[in-house]
């Protein structure tokens, strides 16, 4: 099985907001991903604005539509409305994108870091996920490798799981990542067993993304940023992108 591409492209905003202005222009990194056959554009809008913005989302959706692609948005469901940020919801009631996913990061959280858990009260997470879901979104939950009570996700009516791969990328640079690989593969299992998708994503890079798909089960999606980005700041968009591509077709 084919695993899809989603190129995430945060850090190009990141670049732009940091002088102000237009450049580089988050469209046209974008639409050189998608040109190269990257499967999908990944956003993740925070409400502090340090990265993509409201404003970005139009015209990336309208890419995404003119390749056939998806826009995956990723956020925080109860992060709350302020000047500047509507709300993820109301931006995805704007935009309509193919999957929405859900992330429990703070505010000021630098990245996100850590997912879900459903071994408590899941009620207001519920309502969240219908809400997304009646705008036609498929909603993937975002959880740590290992979590538990996979069966309650599902029965909220989330359609995938992203595993957060940041301890997997940890321990594969330290060169002790079977027992994060084992875990990510069992969590991907249990998932799965669940009647859920499995999308993942964070510090995935070509060095270990291969290693990843070769023990993790029907892998659906990753979507991969921070480290994509930087790789094209040495061998472009199309390299980069078709490197990827070759690694999830394998």
């Amino acid at each position: 099985m084919s695993t899809r591409l989603s190129v995430n492209v945060n850090k190009v905003a990141v670049l732009r907001n940091s002088r102000g202005g237009r450049d580089p222009d988050v469209q046209a990194a974008a639409l050189a991903c998608l040109e190269a056959g990257a499967h999908g554009i990944t956003v993740h809008p925070r409400p502090d604005r340090r990265h993509i913005v409201a404003e970005d989302l139009p015209p990336l959706a309208t890419l995404a539509a003119r390749f056939g692609v998806e826009l995956n948005i990723e956020g925080n469901p109860f992060a709350p409305p302020r000047t500047g940020y509507p709300g993820l919801l109301a931006l995805c009631e704007q935009v309509r994108p193919a999957q929405v996913t859900l992330v429990p990061d703070g505010d000021g959280q630098l990245t996100s870091d850590h997912g879900f858990v459903f071994d408590r009260d899941t009620t207001a997470l519920s309502a969240q996920v219908a809400a997304f879901a009646a705008l036609g979104c498929r909603v993937s939950l975002f959880v740590d490798p290992g979590v538990q009570d996979l069966d309650r996700a599902a029965a909220m009516g989330a359609h995938r799981v992203e595993i957060y791969t940041g301890p997997y990328a940890g321990a594969f640079a330290d060169g002790r990542e079977e027992a994060a690989l084992e875990q990510c593969a069992d969590t991907a299992r249990r998932a799965q067993a669940a009647g859920l998708g499995v999308n993942a994503g964070h510090d995935l890079s070509q060095a270990n993304l291969g290693r990843f798909l070769d023990v993790v089960p029907d892998v659906l999606e990753v979507s991969i940023g921070h480290a994509l980005i930087g790789e094209a700041l040495y061998d472009g968009f199309d390299a980069t992108v078709r490197t990827y591509l070759a690694i999830t077709a394998r």
